[in-house]
């Protein structure tokens, strides 16, 4: 991944951020739930410190469901374009899940973790390097 600051933000332009500390992890999903948010094969998910992300402009509008172990899932998107822009209450957590595709840099999923692989849409090539698991990393 670039060095940092990253920034990112939603389609349209209105929403922006900034990450001034590396990622922690990366992450390609190929469960359902990632699948429907991405509109996508698949989700990419970089987790962050919570205190290196900063919002330089725009308004978020949040939503939460409940994960597979109860807990809520926040998310936070642009409520003009609805851009899922990350995952986690930067107020309340400690890290933060960036949505990769929000980012304006695209990451480089040498060494991506691919998880939930059980559920990969056919014709899906996940490299025979990366770490990977059938469904969510012990």
């Amino acid at each position: 991944m670039a060095g940092t600051p990253l920034t990112g933000g939603c389609q349209c332009g209105r929403v922006r951020y900034e990450l001034t500390g590396p990622p922690l992890g990366l992450y390609v999903c190929h469960c359902r739930e990632c699948r429907k948010q991405s509109a996508s094969a698949f989700g990419i998910s970089a987790f962050f410190r919570s205190a290196d992300l900063r919002l330089l402009g725009g308004e978020l509008s949040r939503w939460s469901r409940p994960a597979k172990s109860g807990w809520p899932i926040v998310s936070f998107f642009c409520p003009t374009c609805g851009s899922r822009l990350w995952d986690g209450d930067k107020d309340r957590e400690d890290e933060i899940c960036i949505k990769g595709g929000s980012l304006d840099e695209p990451l480089d999923l040498s060494d991506a973790v691919h998880i939930w692989t059980s559920r990969a849409l056919p014709g899906v090539i996940i490299p025979t390097h990366a770490r990977q698991w059938p469904e969510d990393p012990d």
